[in-house]
């Protein structure tokens, strides 16, 4: 498959035509022009691309007509009128919806999975090959999830080599399990779980409604916030979307870019936007530069993975190559947008408040990541129980040996349920998929469980040791003022919920009805973090999982049309799969 050419007037924005390539989001094509703001909020700031993932439901557009659709998640398929948003969007020019709803269509497959990602993918080879019948949704354009993030179909097909050994990983898994006889739908968004064991999606073709005998949920996990005044303003991106912008569709978020934030990925991404073309003029990050200190860890990580020690070495030797500065111990504590561009501040994350602070060169875009949190949204809803992960500071899934949950023919496996890197999530999607699959009475081999008990130990001390290395004291809920906004969707203040708290709220309902945190788009993936914390410290109780907001359905915006739909006899086979490309 050859390269989808350029149209120069694909799409219009604001109703200047703008090259694009059928395929590829309308983020992409956006960020491609160097176009950063999106939409407006109810005060009238601007907001653009944040998450890249539809997490945030910060770059909602009106597409010809239609409003509230997703910049990084709607593919360009023609010619399309885009338009920046405001807060009460306009509506009028709509088109009608259809006078008949499409069809609901049910699925009753014998194992279901949720995630096209490393775990996901890995669990329905496993289950596939024992000879169950496996059905894999993903809400991304193509499989691969977050880790292993392919080529848009609009990029590159079959017969253009992977960009690097990463995506061919990738590749390689989706080939394998297409080839097992897994029908992977793609462009399926899960908005409801429902006990025991039912999933509602919409799907390009509409309405579905799936019922498997066994679940494994690998949703992922999303990019934690790390609230500073300036992190809501466009052109202040995740370090996922950036990645994914570039990995995706080959579009290099901005010129000049700062990357910023604590973990491995900021470096990486930096030596890939760098290598892209960008000029990246540091990465703050805010662990200490390695030293004897941290020598221990480095040593367990080599007993541990060698190979993944020499990557990481290697990775340090490129930032080094292509002159890309890296500055140790420090934090961002602002954001702000002059004539220039994005001027960050950031300071020495042991002296926040006294050390000397640095104001970087005006930039483009300012990637941030501070780790991530997991989707787990799914398996709370359907009743899995949860516990306080002080040391990483998340909810995580309660799980037996083989990843089963405390609900019956309910798995979770990957960072969906406690983050421990791809590497882990294969390995716990292997021992899932095998269960699963001997749960519903095929044979499974022992030896192919066993080998990934053992491996899955070692990149667990693997993970482990790179948090080590990677170990910052950062602030719980950020270095946020009290006008900086904790809650992205509402616009509500650090101000506001500390004075919440203050006035008497003690849980994260009370703060919720006063203030409107968490009754936004996202539902408060970003903001219920912050909050629970701020109140673990308030009350001197550490969070739990009431502390944090019910997941509620959907669990993510869908409009009345998506929702309606007839019920239609279960077919006697499920579809082909869809052009799925490995």
């Amino acid at each position: 498959m050859s390269r989808a050419p350029l149209d120069d007037g694909a799409i219009t924005f604001e109703g200047a035509p703008l090259p694009a390539r059928a395929g590829e989001t309308i983020a992409a094509a956006l960020a491609r022009a160097g176009i950063v703001a999106l939409r407006e909020t109810r005060t009238g700031a601007e907001r653009g691309i944040h998450c890249g993932m539809g997490v945030c439901q910060d770059c909602l557009v009106t597409v010809d007509g239609r409003a509230n659709q997703r910049a990084c998640m709607t593919k360009v398929s023609g010619r399309h009128d885009v338009r920046r948003q405001s807060a009460l969007a306009d509506t009028t020019h709509a088109p009608a919806p259809a006078t008949t709803p499409k069809r609901l269509v049910e699925r009753t497959p014998e194992i279901c999975i949720v995630g096209a990602g490393a775990g996901g993918l890995c669990a329905a080879i496993a289950a596939a090959q024992a000879g169950a019948e496996v059905l894999v949704l993903d809400e991304r354009p193509k499989a691969g999830g977050q880790y292993y993030k392919q080529r848009a179909d609009a990029i590159a097909g079959l017969d253009e080599p992977a960009p690097d050994a990463q995506a061919e990983a990738g590749r390689r898994l989706i080939r394998r399990a297409l080839e097992a006889g897994v029908t992977i739908l793609s462009d399926t968004l899960i908005w409801g779980a429902f006990e025991p064991l039912e999933l509602a999606c919409t799907t390009p073709d509409g309405p579905l409604l799936v019922r498997p005998r066994q679940l494994i949920v690998a949703a992922g996990a999303y990019e934690r916030a790390f609230p500073v005044p300036g992190w809501t303003l466009p052109g202040v991106m995740t370090t996922g979307a950036a990645q994914t912008l570039l990995r995706s569709y080959e579009v290099v978020a901005g010129a000049r870019i700062l990357v910023a934030g604590n973990g491995p990925l900021n470096l990486q991404v930096a030596i890939e936007l760098a290598r892209a073309g960008a000029r990246v003029v540091g990465v703050v990050e805010a662990a200490p530069a390695p030293g004897l200190a941290r020598l221990p860890a480095l040593a367990r990580m080599a007993l541990a993975d060698a190979s993944l020690v020499r990557d990481g070495l290697s990775t340090v030797a490129a930032a080094r190559r292509l002159g890309v500065p890296i500055l140790n111990g420090r934090v961002l504590v602002s954001i702000e947008r002059e004539a220039d561009g994005l001027v960050a501040t950031s300071a020495p994350l042991d002296a926040v408040e006294s050390g000397a602070r640095t104001r970087h060169e005006p930039v483009d875009v300012v990637a941030v990541n501070h780790g991530f949190l997991p989707s787990n949204e799914i398996a709370r809803t359907l009743g899995a129980a949860h516990g306080w992960d002080a040391a990483r500071r998340m909810l995580v899934t309660t799980r037996d040996a083989t990843c089963r949950t405390s609900v019956p023919a309910l798995f979770a496996v990957g960072d969906c349920c406690g983050l421990g890197g791809a590497p882990a999530a294969r390995e716990e999607g292997t021992i899932a998929g095998l269960a699963a699959a001997g749960a519903l009475g095929y044979a499974t081999p022992q030896a192919a469980s066993d080998g990934a008990h053992r491996r899955l130990a070692r990149h667990r001390a693997f993970q482990k040791a790179l948090w080590d290395l990677y170990r910052a004291d950062l602030p719980a809920g950020g270095l946020p003022a009290r006008e900086t906004h904790l809650c992205r969707c509402e616009e509500v203040s650090a101000g506001a919920v500390d004075d919440a708290i203050a006035a008497g709220s003690r849980t994260i309902g009370d703060v919720k009805r006063r203030t409107r945190a968490g009754m936004g788009r996202c539902q408060g993936r970003y903001c219920a973090p912050l909050v629970a914390e701020r109140l673990a410290r308030a009350t001197g109780e550490p969070p739990g999982e009431m502390s944090f907001f019910a997941p509620r359905v959907p669990f993510k915006p869908v409009s009345i049309a998506e929702l309606a739909g007839e019920p239609e006899p279960e077919p006697e086979s499920l579809p082909e799969p869809a052009a799925e490309e490995a």
